[in-house]
């Protein structure tokens, strides 16, 4: 089960899923991510990935949709600090080309 906690700082919103984005958990993932994309209004969303254990092709799906979702808004999705696996099946689909993810969330609301 994916838990997914929300933090708003006031240089953008921090979304930190904790657990596996998959499959199972990616729809109620994006509607999160969605509704704060909606909630800031063009801010910056970094999605923390440190406690991401595991991403499947649904999670990746949902990352690129709040991806889009936010652009379209005026604003911008980072990811930050993905865990091993996470920065192993970006680098395989090139998504880490689309999504560029940062070392960290300090440097994700920078950037």
């Amino acid at each position: 089960m994916l838990q997914v906690d929300i933090d708003s700082r006031p240089d953008g919103t921090v979304v930190t899923p904790r657990g596996r984005l998959t499959m199972v958990s990616a729809k109620s993932f994006r509607e999160t991510v969605t509704a704060e994309i909606t909630r800031g209004k063009g801010d910056i969303v970094v999605v923390d990935l440190s406690e991401t254990e595991f991403v499947d092709s649904s999670g990746l799906g949902a990352l690129v949709a709040c991806l889009k979702t936010a652009r379209q808004a005026g604003g911008d999705l980072r990811l930050a600090a993905p865990s091993e696996q996470v920065t192993m099946v970006l680098g395989l689909t090139n998504l880490d080309r689309v999504l560029r993810p940062r070392p960290s969330v300090d440097e994700a609301l920078r950037d």
